[in-house]
């Protein structure tokens, strides 16, 4: 069953800790006496009740989610991410670093990626929605609401064999915001906190880490990859169709030797117009990739 500690104040980290049901359930019960000895906390009961939300479906209507109706919704990305991700070798536990209302999850359980799961989100009301969700895809799941500026939650660090990140796109000092302030906080902030968590994460020379980011930024994404010692060791360029550059890149890195890195054939969304290629088709409709 799903659980979903919320907390604002970061922790020191372990570097030995590893994700178990008792290491678990030991820093919940930690968690949870905190908040009831009147630790001091920025999320009201207000900020954790959903606003108005639409329920809608991935996969040809294979998976049901709710999200709020107003500000940042799922979009093709976190499908992209999540077949990219299923493509290596199935995690005993995938952790998802920004997990919104668990879409990426979502898509992992989906393609039969990961066996557990572990969720990290900042925004109460967003959390509220991803423990709904990953209950009623009967996902094995614990959902933290933490803000991964105090750093990885304690119980999850270098207990993961996979990390995946959707994490914000734009720097909030050189970009222009949107309007509506959850949006806003989804779309905007520092990468930094989300590739040093990505890192600690990790438990072992065979686990890896999974992002999605705009191609443009890619010098800045190999920066703080670099700073976190993660090594890009798969990159695949996203582009809308043929004629235009790359939207986004999916990359794969790992605590390894520099080098080595494999660079994948451009994958086109559009054939025409109004017409999917039939990759996009395949992960729309959550097909695994089939190995010829």
């Amino acid at each position: 069953m799903s659980t979903f500690p919320c907390h604002a104040e970061g922790r020191a980290a372990s570097p030995r800790r590893r994700f178990s049901g008792l290491a678990l359930e030991k820093a919940l019960r930690t968690q949870d006496s905190l908040a009831m000895a009147g630790a001091r906390s920025t999320t009201s009961e207000a900020e954790s009740r959903p606003a108005s939300t639409t329920t809608d479906t991935l996969y040809d209507g294979a998976v049901r989610l709710r999200q709020p109706s107003l500000g940042y919704r799922v979009n093709v990305d976190a499908l992209l991410l999540a077949d990219f991700a299923a493509q290596g070798r199935r995690a005993d536990l995938a952790v998802d670093l920004g997990a919104g209302v668990g879409s990426v999850a979502l898509g992992l359980h989906h393609l039969d990626g990961a066996a557990r799961f572990a969720l990290v989100e900042r925004e109460a009301s967003l959390v509220t929605l991803a423990d709904e969700n990953a209950r009623s895809a009967n996902m094995e799941s614990q959902i933290f609401c933490h803000d991964l500026a105090n750093g990885l939650p304690e119980a999850l660090h270098q207990a993961a064999d996979l990390v995946v990140s959707n994490p914000p796109f734009f720097d909030p000092e050189r970009s222009r915001q949107s309007a509506h302030a959850e949006k806003t906080r989804a779309r905007f902030g520092d990468l930094g906190p989300f590739v040093s968590a990505a890192a600690e994460a990790l438990n072992g020379a065979r686990s890896r880490v999974a992002f999605i980011y705009p191609a443009r930024e890619l010098s800045h994404f190999f920066t703080c990859a670099e700073r976190a010692k993660l090594v890009p060791k798969r990159l695949r360029l996203v582009h809308a169709d043929t004629s235009s550059p790359a939207r986004v890149a999916l990359l794969e890195l790992r605590r390894a030797n520099p080098g080595g890195l494999v660079v994948l054939p451009p994958l086109f969304e559009w054939a025409e117009k109004a017409v999917r290629t039939p990759e996009l088709a395949r992960i729309l409709a959550g097909k695994r990739q089939t190995v010829g």
